[in-house]
């Protein structure tokens, strides 16, 4: 056999395109040194992709490893997957679990839209397949630069559509997510999807290649050209609006395959017939090669050319880093392979043995007789350099939060308080979601209970029971800009609350951490903070990190990103039937203020739209405790049938809580505000606060839970049938006009 390991031993000076693909020149000599020798092409093609920032961390490890020290537990028990895992599991009770998880797919998401935003979609999916789990539903957070601005109506149709059609040919429903709208991300939208998925305890798979002689299979769709080196190679560099080098093709996504391969995956799992299983994500064969082995017993042999190819024409380095989708590689005994090969075959999935595991401790590729990769797996997948980038807090700060937005001046007159309404509703940050959200089926699978525009989304995992979970995806770059510590835990409080408010219990989250380029120190400084805010925040609210992403190089020319640190929250009801809606339901009903407020306007939407942009001071001051307190409100009293309705308070503060909670179901409400600046009253945005309704046959024994669990409560008034927002004394809005002007700006800048 030739061997172009040995010709690469011999030929040490060669020179070798590293740079091209991404490698600075202490990394290639890093390789070297591991190897001993210069790599094959094929070792630097796998080197390169997996050494990437998207697939290695290597600049956000050394912070991430924070997580790890956070209790391994939820108030259901501990977790049965974690961090280092395709996936986070959670026993839910009566024997099941859920899964879930967030990526993102931004820079292929601006290159092509459309592709890149459905396989974003395809590749979280394929992670929770991997755990074992059945996908049962999905969500997004997506980022756009102005809704004014020419290139959002490119990209935001494109990404809305991709994610949509491949969401709906999967038959998975789109639950819930966040849209923001913020000039940072114009030339770099954020595209993060989550999925979620639900399997048996016994069901529960790790990716982790064992027991020699058996055999490796690909299957799933045919390797082609498309996305060599997408996301990782994407995920390092950033790139100007007028392009750069660094643009390879992206993947391009097909639906109707993922779905045979899911209900192949499921069938193959049923059978008992995988030992081990590896999504093919970012960095394609190099990756699910490299992870099954290094995470296994023993190691591996491939051979590559027994690859199904679109492409007859690729290069083995090209096969090694193609990111086509739709592809899984499975660990199958050789007693079992003939059944697997009939599962795939009954779903009409490609199946192929590509190689096996190994004695020893070496991954191997051969190529046509050749062998064109002989590594330790472990150097591959885990040992890129730990990169210790400068940290610096910005100089910048100090003046941003002294120019605080508590001092802008404020009206309390009541045509200005109607018309600042009006404004904060019409806001591109504020208004209807519904023309992106209405290209999503929400309710495809029947057990959807709650998705948008509730807080969060629900559905029901046990018909039998009732058992349900809820998922939330917050973010507010605002808060982040001005205190990086400080918005990862309103972030995370936010996420928390608008899972309280449907009645679940908050139980663990996954995140998805956005960021501009790790060779500024401070964008350094800004995820350094974040991550202790979010352990901090954690710690206090009991619940752990199960996993996540991290999204780095996320700038056009000098210009990175606000911080945007989103989280995922996962909550647990004993039963949907006791779930809360976030409208208001019956004429009558007392309405009720739950929480503190205080003159919190950093950050807020009233300082952006009031106030042509504006941003300066300190974002709110989280409440932890109070979070905790207010989540056991609204749990027993959902468990109880107190309430009709409950709703968090967050952007646009109680303003924009009234006006969604009217418009939910058209009814309108009679209030009188409490003591105090009104302007602060509406449009404060103090966390830990909710806006709830209910019958006055329940409202003693309500007010007596909020006092034993210290939650502040005050009646504003009652819901009627008006058709407007009255506040005494101040001002009246009728629903009408508040739901034309709410409904109007998005279609409008889509030119619809």
């Amino acid at each position: 056999m030739a061997d172009t390991v040995e010709n690469a031993r011999n030929t040490p000076d060669l020179a070798q395109p590293w740079a091209d693909l991404g490698l600075a020149e202490d990394e290639y000599r890093s390789i070297r040194e591991i190897l001993g020798r210069r790599p094959t092409g094929g070792e630097l093609a796998m080197y390169s992709v997996m050494w990437s920032e998207h697939c290695s961390y290597k600049s956000s490890k050394i912070y991430l490893k924070k997580f790890a020290a956070l209790p391994q537990t939820t108030p259901r028990g501990p977790l049965l997957a974690g961090i280092g895992d395709n996936a986070g599991v959670v026993d839910i009770g009566n024997g099941l679990a859920v899964t879930f998880k967030a990526e993102s797919h931004n820079h292929p998401s601006y290159v092509e839209p459309h592709q890149g935003a459905a396989t974003g979609v395809g590749g979280i999916v394929r992670d929770i397949m991997a755990m074992g789990a059945r996908p049962i539903g999905v969500m997004n957070a997506l980022g756009f630069g102005p809704l004014d601005a020419p290139d959002t109506a490119r990209v935001l149709p494109g990404v809305v559509s991709g994610i949509g059609d491949y969401g709906n040919c999967l038959g998975l429903p789109t639950i819930g997510g966040q849209t923001v709208f913020d000039p940072t991300y114009y030339g770099n939208p954020l595209v993060n999807a989550l999925c979620v998925g639900v399997l048996r305890h016994e069901d529960l798979q790790f990716a982790k290649a064992s027991g020699a002689g058996n055999l490796v299979v690909l299957f799933g769709a045919a390797t082609g050209g498309d996305g060599i080196g997408g996301a990782s190679i994407l995920a390092s560099e950033s790139f100007e609006a007028e392009g750069e080098s660094k643009r390879p093709s992206v993947q391009v996504g097909d639906p109707f395959m993922e779905k045979l391969l899911i209900e192949c995956t499921l069938e193959l799992f049923y059978a008992g017939v995988c030992e081990a299983l590896q999504d093919f994500g970012a960095a394609g064969i190099s990756c699910a090669t490299s992870e099954l082995a290094s995470a296994g017993d023993g190691g591996m042999h491939v051979e590559l050319d027994r690859v199904p190819l679109r492409d007859p024409n690729l290069a083995p380095e090209e096969i090694l880093m193609s990111e086509s989708q739709e592809r899984m590689a499975a660990v199958v005994t050789p007693e079992n392979l003939e059944r697997f090969m009939e599962i795939c075959a009954h779903w009409q999935v490609q199946a192929t043995v590509i190689g096996e595991v190994t004695d020893g401790d070496r991954l191997i590729v051969d190529w046509r007789g050749e062998k064109i990769v002989d590594v330790d797996p472990h150097t591959v997948a885990h040992d890129s350099l730990e990169l210790h980038m400068p940290v610096a807090r910005p100089d910048w700060i100090d003046p941003l939060n002294a120019d605080h937005a508590n001092n802008l001046p404020r009206s309390n007159d009541g045509a200005d308080l109607a018309a600042q309404i009006l404004a904060l509703v019409g806001s591109s940050n504020l208004c209807d979601r519904s023309w992106i959200t209405d290209q999503y089926d929400r309710f495809v699978r029947g057990n959807t209970v709650l998705a948008q525009p509730s807080d969060a989304g629900m559905i029901r995992v046990d018909e039998t029971s009732g058992l349900g979970i809820a998922l939330s995806l917050d973010a507010n770059p605002r808060y982040g800009m001005l205190n990086p510590y400080l918005g990862a835990q309103l972030a995370l409080a936010e996420s928390y609350r608008n899972v309280a408010v449907t009645g679940a219990t908050p139980v663990a989250i996954t995140d998805c951490l956005n960021y501009g380029s790790p060779y500024d120190p401070h964008v350094m400084w800004q995820f350094s903070e974040t991550i202790l805010g979010l352990v901090d925040g954690c710690r206090e609210l009991g619940v752990p990190v199960t996993g996540g992403n991290v999204s780095l190089h996320n700038r056009t020319g000098d210009q990175s990103i606000r911080p945007t640190p989103l989280v995922g929250m996962l909550g647990i009801i004993d039963d949907v039937a006791n779930r809360i809606p976030a409208g208001f339901c019956h004429c009558g009903d007392a309405v009720l203020l739950l929480g503190e407020t205080k003159v919190e306007m950093g950050g807020s939407a009233w300082e952006d739209v009031i106030h042509d942009g504006h941003l300066g001071g300190m974002p709110p001051m989280p409440n932890l405790p109070a979070e905790k307190a207010l989540g056991q409100v609204l749990a027993a009293a959902a468990a109880d049938g107190l309430l009709s309705s409950a709703h968090d308070l967050s952007e646009g503060g109680l303003s924009q809580a009234l006006v969604e909670a009217c418009l939910d179901h058209g009814i309108g409400v009679s209030l009188t505000l409490p003591e105090g600046e009104p302007a602060v009253t509406l449009f404060s945005e103090s966390p830990a606060r909710a806006l709830v309704s209910l019958s006055g046959a329940d409202y003693q024994r309500f007010t007596d839970l909020c006092a034993e669990h210290g939650v502040p409560v005050a009646r504003l008034g009652e819901v009627v049938d008006s058709g407007e927002i009255e506040i005494q004394d101040l001002l009246s809005l009728d629903l009408a006009t508040l739901g034309k002007t709410w409904q109007a700006p998005i279609p409008a800048a889509m030119e619809i």
